[in-house]
């Protein structure tokens, strides 16, 4: 069926540059006519789907600025959307850019450009931040996994599907930037699955296994044994933190030092904590997080840090044991190794942990995320609702994402708990102290949900998506990454008057939060047992590592103590 003439114009207008009789219509305006003369004369029947005049005329000047921007001339860009009140002030300069956006081209964005060059600032800059700084970087991203932009602080769903978008209408980037991987590029280090592996190195003939009659595992080889062990633990979580270390161990033993598992001594176990320190050659080891099935994911995103480097060790240290007792290999070359710079203790005491005058700034921050830093309103109050619940609590963030408000419960007391399965399957409950309580209140109001307890919907999630149609929840890695988001703010926002706390908070992650529910639950006087049955621990010597003294008031009172000799005190 054909169209009008009108709606043709209208067609026409809607993409690229305004047609003749668009721009005749903008003239008008411009010479002097109101917004209905101009669209009467020039547009007639455009205004019959209910639109006015005024908005034909400024959708008109949005279709020329839209150019402008794909033209890269941000000056034009600003000339065309003035301020209506100053149109006889840009009469001539209109015009003339209206000739010049004529005469460009739109520029074809190249792989070597910087990101900033082709995304909006606010999308940019946190992408940037993490590393990917021209297109190319972030074009071979993009495709290779579901949830590229999780792990970027500062970057959600929406900033994402717009960069989604932007690559979709350039498909020649991702070639060109997969051009530019070096062709002597080693690819040996792939997943496990997809290893191939020799009889030489594969354990079936390892150097140290136990006689075959005397193991109790049906496994012929390294791979089949750990995947044994694997297998006895039931939690999700633990398996993958366990298969990433197992994993990057074969790897290194097979790539690096040419040997099976089975065949490891203690001088390999040696080289391989300095080679957690330091993964060399990186290009072969480390990169940006990636999708398992890509051809840019790597075992490593950087080096690793002493506690980090413990973790790997004991990991490693408990397969070996395993197999042991399985009789699969007569002896564990990690036994009695030793990390510097692992205690937990003392980094935790002083450094993971909000003071109550670091809390108060995160709280007034969190405060005007929507007025003051464009957050969306859902998301500030989902955000503010996280810091008081968690806070309150001291729950992981494995916790909070996985319950439903059907776990919340009040005994014959009237004391309000929190019921939930935890760390290694362990069933407990949490105490909900009335910070938690009137931070839930909030959060079900604003998410439209019933405060009452006998109208909820036990399935729905403690933590809810920013649609309020949905009772679903949100992932624990999109909940650490709305948190870093929060905390890089933070650090942004007081920068100049606190460098120090604001690079703190640069390093800060989410179970911070159960660092300082402790340490400020013990300082305002709860018992270290209190403390300990609410943090689920299984030792009071675990929990006791948050009570460390106020070093401002040591400081001070070791400053009288010692003053200059001849001072008065």
């Amino acid at each position: 069926m054909k169209s009008s003439p009108s709606a043709r114009i209208l067609e026409e207008a809607s993409q690229g540059f305004p047609g003749v009789a668009a721009l005749a219509a903008l003239r008008a305006w411009y010479a002097g006519l109101n917004a209905t003369e101009a669209i009467a004369q020039y547009l007639p029947h455009s205004t019959g789907a209910g639109r006015s005049s005024r908005a034909i005329l400024g959708g008109i000047r949005r279709q020329l600025a839209d150019q402008a921007r794909r033209c890269r001339r941000d000056d034009l860009v600003q000339l065309i959307m003035h301020p209506t009140s100053e149109r006889p002030k840009h009469v001539r300069a209109v015009m003339a850019a209206i000739d010049v956006l004529r005469g460009l081209t739109v520029p074809r964005p190249l792989v070597t450009d910087a990101v900033e060059r082709w995304l909006p600032a606010r999308i940019a800059k946190p992408i940037r931040a993490h590393g990917l700084r021209t297109l190319a970087d972030l074009t071979v991203r993009v495709p290779r996994r579901r949830r590229w932009w999780a792990s970027i602080p500062g970057l959600g769903a929406t900033g994402a599907r717009q960069v989604e978008a932007f690559f979709a209408s350039h498909p020649s980037l991702t070639a060109a930037a997969r051009a530019l991987v070096p062709l002597g590029m080693q690819h040996d280090v792939v997943p496990w699955e997809r290893l191939y592996v020799s009889h030489e190195v594969d354990g079936s003939r390892g150097a140290f296994r136990a006689p075959p009659a005397t193991c109790i595992l049906d496994a012929g080889n390294d791979y089949e044994a750990v995947q044994a062990w694997l297998s006895l633990h039931e939690s999700a979580a633990t398996q993958r933190a366990y298969r990433k270390e197992a994993e990057r161990l074969i790897l290194w033993a097979i790539v690096e030092r040419g040997k099976a598992l089975s065949s490891l001594t203690t001088e390999d176990a040696v080289a391989y904590r300095a080679f957690l320190r330091h993964p060399v050659p990186r290009g072969r080891w480390v990169g940006p997080s990636a999708a398992r099935s890509s051809p840019e994911w790597r075992p490593f995103t950087g080096a690793l840090s002493a506690r980090s480097v413990a973790y790997a060790l004991s990991v490693a240290g408990a397969l070996f044991r395993w197999l042991i007792q399985q009789r699969y290999t007569l002896g564990n070359p990690f036994a009695g190794i030793k990390v510097r710079g692992a205690s937990r203790s003392e980094p935790l005491a002083v450094t993971r942990v909000f003071g109550e005058g670091e809390w108060a700034i995160l709280r007034a921050v969190a405060e005007g995320l929507e007025w003051v830093h464009e957050w969306e309103a859902p998301a500030a109050q989902r955000l503010r609702f996280v810091l008081d619940f968690a806070y309150a609590t001291g729950l992981r963030i494995g916790e909070l994402v996985g319950t439903t408000l059907g776990q919340i419960e009040a005994d014959v007391h009237g004391d309000h708990w929190l019921r939930l399965v935890g760390k290694g399957g362990k069933a407990g409950k949490v105490a909900l102290p009335p910070l938690a309580r009137s931070a839930l209140e909030r959060y079900l109001m604003q998410r439209q949900l019933p405060v009452t307890p006998t109208l909820w919907n036990p399935k729905t999630s403690l933590l809810g998506s920013l649609d309020l149609e949905s009772t679903d929840g949100i992932t624990a890695t999109r909940l650490w990454s709305v948190m870093r988001r929060f905390f890089l703010k933070v650090a942004e926002v007081i920068e100049a008057d606190s460098p120090a706390l604001a690079e703190k908070l640069r390093r800060a992650s989410p179970h911070w939060m159960r660092h300082t529910h402790a340490t400020h639950a013990l300082a305002r006087g709860a018992e270290l047992t209190t403390v300990r049955d609410n943090l689920r621990h299984a030792s009071i010597t675990t929990t006791s590592i948050y009570l460390h003294g106020d070093e401002v008031k040591r400081a001070r009172q070791m400053d009288a103590a010692f003053a200059v000799r001849g001072s008065v005190p």
